[in-house]
């Protein structure tokens, strides 16, 4: 299973400044998430709320850049979006609905992680009334992109 090794996830985030301890959880059980977001993003904070909603814990680390960040834990950039989070050990980039990162978690499968490019309207964080755009919940590995959800 390709998952992030501890080691090389504190030695990248050192590299960006910041030091963490992955695949911590709550006494509950419940899903540590690392968040990693500008200070400046307000649909981050809402994506935010809708994962501790969910029943995730969420720690939110702000960066003045991410890019060092995601290149570190090989996102690519066609897969990249305004914030990053890492849970058990796998990447969560952009605004993945809660109940895929769930699904990820339960499933295990071989990947760095899950990724929503862009920021599509409608997205948990990017609700705009009732406009929705359809858009793909992408599970990817280094050299590797399929189709986890599609809504």
């Amino acid at each position: 299973m390709r998952l992030l090794s501890r080691r090389r996830l504190i030695a990248g985030l050192g590299i960006a400044g910041v030091a963490i301890a992955a695949g911590r959880t709550v006494l509950a059980g419940e899903p540590v998430l690392e968040i990693y977001k500008s200070p400046w993003c307000g649909c981050c904070d809402a994506w935010v709320e809708h994962m501790r909603a969910a029943g995730f814990t969420a720690q939110v680390k702000e960066l003045e850049d991410l890019t060092p960040l995601k290149a570190m834990l090989d996102i690519a950039p066609e897969l990249q979006s305004c914030h990053t989070a890492i849970v058990d050990g796998y990447v969560v980039e952009g605004h993945v609905p809660a109940r895929d990162v769930s699904r990820l978690l339960a499933e295990r499968p071989d990947a760095i992680g899950l990724a929503v490019p862009g920021m599509p309207i409608g997205l948990p964080g990017m609700e705009q009334g009732d406009m929705r755009e359809p858009y793909d919940v992408v599970v990817f590995t280094a050299d590797k992109r399929s189709v986890f959800a599609r809504y």
